[in-house]
């Protein structure tokens, strides 16, 4: 199966490690090296090589196009990190994003399909909560 799928419970410990859980790891097994950034303020996007190449050109086509979002591509550039995970699958989430998306200790390590994204795990919950009517048009959008 392709793609990153479900949710797992994980630690981040006191260096700052967090153990990827072992469906990701044998998913992104082909691309040693993910890109973590904070590309929304709640959580953290851990990319594989192949799906952060795509984003690459996005940036580089928005700086194409918008000038003035030099300023944007700079933050989110400046702020992103190459991680490898250890023989443990454990990668390093640096301490400034950790504070950035409000993680510490219990992490939310979700699948969202090309991609990881790290939640603290209260963040994710009301996040994900959605309205029913909501809920019934985007499921008939996707499983009709």
């Amino acid at each position: 199966m392709s793609g990153f799928l479900g949710s797992y419970q994980h630690q981040i410990d006191e260096k700052g490690r967090l153990s990827l859980p072992a469906p990701f790891r044998r998913d992104a097994e082909d691309e040693p090296t993910l890109v973590l950034v904070q590309a929304y303020p709640d959580c953290l996007t851990l990319y594989p090589a192949s799906a952060w190449a795509d984003v690459e050109e996005r940036l580089r086509e928005l700086l194409r196009r918008e000038p003035s979002s030099r300023n944007y591509v700079l933050g989110i550039t400046a702020n992103a990190v190459e991680v490898s995970p250890d023989r443990q699958g454990r990668i390093l989430v640096p301490h400034r994003l950790q504070e950035a998306a409000g993680l510490e200790g219990a992490t939310m390590v979700v699948g969202a399909i090309d991609r990881i994204e790290l939640w603290h795990p209260d963040r994710f919950a009301r996040t994900v909560a959605v309205q029913p009517d909501d809920q019934e048009r985007f499921t008939h959008h996707i499983f009709a």
